[in-house]
């Protein structure tokens, strides 16, 4: 069995232990005692140093802890080493999310489904149809109220037959490890957590997404938080300037000029399709009532094309693209054609899908191939 030494003290970063066991290749360790954190519950493992030799995983066997190593050590006694940047980060964010947890509790009885602890942010899912912005600031704020009280973060060892007032229900057996935020707070878990909500530091919340019935909060804390916020600053300083405009300005100017880019591709699209019918009548009256063509992808450009075309009499248009493969007709009202059953035909033979129409279909075919194939039949069928 494992001792794990941070369950009493997550500001431990260096400690001696006694070697138990190793792997053939020596890159996996077992220590009597450990201070490293091992990915579980939504928390990431910690990393750092066993001897000098970077610890790459750390691994929860039930009662025991392996060590993964970059190369591996020698000696029966080790001196392990944590990375403390990344071990107060996660002490941060998680003991954040314990925070977070209880206020959504507290304010919209809204429990928590699962969490998780990222590389660059965390994640919790709420129990809860529905989130309006108005309560994600209610909630921040009351987090980051509660943050500035620097409340007592506590440890505690109950047997869970008598541990009172958990916020979720402990599926485990015998004695459990509690953590408390005083006056708020008292949940079952086993990762590393700062002393009082001072050391949190600032709590941010961000996207929001429905996921599978619940709602997914994104949230920051502490110096990530802190990352974030002035990265967000810079990017909306960034926008401003290329605006000439005030920061709080920036969503008005940005919502005007996607109107306007809107607007402006509207009538673009009107115009190529006017140009692109002009064209299909010019072809008409070059090449006769029978046209193929090839394309790049069959767009509204391309039926456009094909509709100026088809204004002449008994016309007869197809398009191909090769990808996706995909094949066009279309035919004028007078051509005897029905466009739709025409298409149809020739895509069931070669293993496509589609139809239309009596004066225009489109359809998909499986491959360059079958595109081929489809082509020459229907060019043979309509073409005459």
């Amino acid at each position: 069995m494992t001792e794990r030494l941070y369950y009493n003290d997550s500001r431990l970063l260096e400690f001696e232990a006694r070697v138990i066991e190793r792997s053939e290749d020596g890159l996996r360790v077992w220590l009597d005692r450990t201070a490293f954190y091992p990915t579980s519950g939504g928390q990431p493992f910690d990393t750092g140093t066993l001897a000098g030799v970077a610890v790459v995983d750390v691994i929860d066997e039930d009662d025991r802890i392996v060590h993964v190593l970059e190369q591996p050590i020698r000696g029966d006694t080790v001196t392990g080493r944590i990375d403390r940047v990344r071990r107060f980060d996660h002490m941060q964010q998680h003991t954040g999310q314990h925070l977070l947890s209880a206020v959504f509790v507290e304010m919209l009885n809204a429990p928590t489904v699962s969490f998780h602890l990222g590389a660059d942010s965390s994640t919790i899912d709420l129990g809860i149809a529905a989130l309006s912005p108005e309560q994600v600031r209610a909630v921040e704020h009351r987090c980051n109220e509660i943050v500035q009280e620097n409340r007592p973060v506590t440890i505690s060892f109950e047997h869970v037959s008598e541990a009172r007032d958990l916020r979720k229900a402990s599926e485990r057996e015998g004695e459990i490890r509690i953590i408390a935020i005083a006056a708020l707070d008292r949940s079952a878990c086993g990762g590393t957590h700062v002393r009082s909500t001072g050391e949190i530091g600032p709590m941010l919340m961000r996207r929001l997404e429905k996921i599978r019935g619940n709602i997914r909060v994104e949230f920051l804390c502490g110096f990530r938080a802190l990352d974030r916020a002035r990265r967000d600053y810079e990017a909306l300083a960034a926008a401003a300037r290329a605006f000439s405009a005030p920061l709080d300005e920036v969503p008005e100017r940005v919502a005007s000029q996607i109107s306007a880019l809107q607007e402006a591709e509207k009538a673009r699209v009107k115009l190529a399709a006017a140009v692109a019918r002009d064209e299909g009548r010019r072809l008409y009256g070059d090449s006769g009532p029978f046209v193929s063509r090839e394309v790049a992808v069959i767009d509204d450009e391309a039926r456009a094309l094909a509709q100026g075309f088809t204004a002449g009499p008994n016309a007869r248009f197809m398009v191909t693209a090769a990808s996706p493969p995909s094949i066009l007709l279309a035919v004028s009202a007078d051509s005897g054609l029905h466009a739709g059953n025409e298409l149809k035909a020739i895509l069931t033979q070669f293993g496509g899908r589609g139809g239309g129409n009596a004066t225009i279909a489109q359809g998909s075919l499986p491959d360059a191939e079958a595109l081929k194939s489809a082509a020459a039949a229907l060019s043979e069928r309509v073409g005459r």
